[in-house]
């Protein structure tokens, strides 16, 4: 994330001039601040609107916010790696970090920093080394946040160990990344590792109805549910889907969240199995197109359902390990490029056909060793 540039004086002294301007003809003719016209309106992110401000806040995660707050309580905050996927909880907690230490100081001692748009090694040696040097009062260290750190290039990595230990005794990291493996070992052996899971549906489920109850929405069970299934352990992604599905009526039903979601029922995505494990292609390829071109999701959304699902169907062993082969295969085609439909026709096809005794799939073709024996015959 990149600061923005600072405004000459000329430039600082129109916006002073034109926000006070402003400010008193909005006071004077509404009598409303831009925050209660934008809450008002609707445009308010809830996402933002309803992060946690603490850690005790945080949903999911008891066991990282037991020990984050024991080094808190102690005073003894080491650096730190926040490793797990998106929407869990890891910006969350180093900000929830940063105001229990802080209070409401916490802006001009936390500086936070997006690795993925700022990976160069120019951004160790300037940004992070000036902010380290800068002078402040009443605190023994300041706190810099490396968001998707895994994004840094590995000079970049190796200028970071550096510059972690020439600053240690003013300066505390935090570190966000999706793959800790992505980090070299020297930064890793430097951090208390905490590795947040995806969060647990009970997780979701509560969070969701705790906002649904603040902003007076309806919400059935059945939606809860499909939210929860739509989310797969995301918060973030979870609270946008109720958001967006509030605004398509009165009640978020569970029709409205997978429409909003773009998301196939899981019944749709059994079906669809089944169909094709029982030799009806056709009817398998019907669904997979519906899904396509009427729901709208994309190849790869599909293959994540299907992985998602495969325990969950009611199929034998065999078959689920078959399907997981073939979903196997599939993903790895799609993500060299090729063409999305064709590869999930394929997948449904290759269910389609009977098994050999060998447990592979065949068309009922003669091989070819057969036809040579024959011509040899012949």
């Amino acid at each position: 994330m990149s600061e923005p540039e600072e405004p000459t004086d000329a430039e600082a002294g129109a916006s002073d001039t034109d926000a006070e301007a402003g400010t008193s003809d909005t006071d004077t003719e509404t009598g409303t601040s831009d925050a209660d016209a934008a809450t008002a309106t609707g445009r308010e992110i809830w996402i933002e609107k309803y992060r946690p401000q603490t850690l005790s806040d945080i949903h999911g995660h008891e066991d990282i916010v037991e020990r984050l707050e024991s080094y808190i309580e102690q005073d003894d905050l080491p650096h730190l790696l926040f490793s797990g996927p998106a929407g869990v909880g890891k910006t969350t907690s180093a900000t929830a970090i940063a105001r229990e230490i802080y209070g409401d100081d916490w802006r001009g001692n936390f500086l936070e920093l997006n690795a993925s748009d700022q990976r160069g090694i120019d951004v160790v040696r300037d940004r992070i080394k000036n902010f380290a040097r800068s002078s402040f009062g009443g605190y023994d260290h300041r706190l810099i946040f490396l968001d998707e750190a895994d994004s840094l290039t590995d000079d970049a990595q190796s200028a970071l160990r550096r510059t972690m230990e020439q600053f240690s005794d003013n300066t505390r990291f935090i570190l966000s990344c999706n793959y800790s493996s992505k980090i070299i070992d020297p930064i890793q052996s430097r951090c208390a590792v905490f590795r947040f899971s995806p969060l647990s549906d009970e997780a979701i489920a509560s969070q969701v109805r705790e906002i649904a109850a603040a902003e007076e929405i309806e919400v059935t069970e059945a939606g809860v549910d499909a939210l929860v299934y739509a989310a797969n352990g995301d918060m973030r992604r979870a609270i946008n889907s109720l958001q967006a599905a509030a605004t398509t009526g009165d009640v978020v039903d569970e029709q409205a969240v997978y429409a909003i979601t773009a998301t196939a029922r899981p019944e749709e995505i059994e079906s669809m199995v089944t169909d094709a494990l029982s030799g009806d292609f056709s009817k398998a390829r019907a669904t997979l197109d519906t899904l396509l071109t009427e729901t709208g999701m994309a190849g790869g959304d599909v293959i994540d359902q299907l992985h998602r699902s495969v325990w969950e169907f009611d199929l034998s062993e065999r078959e689920a390990v078959r399907l997981m082969e073939r979903i196997g295969e599939a993903d790895y085609r799609i993500s060299e490029g090729a063409n999305e439909q064709v590869q999930l026709e394929a997948l449904l096809a290759a269910l389609s056909l009977p098994e050999d005794g060998d447990g592979t799939a065949t068309a009922g073709e003669a091989k070819p060793e057969s036809r040579d024996a024959g011509d040899e015959e012949a």
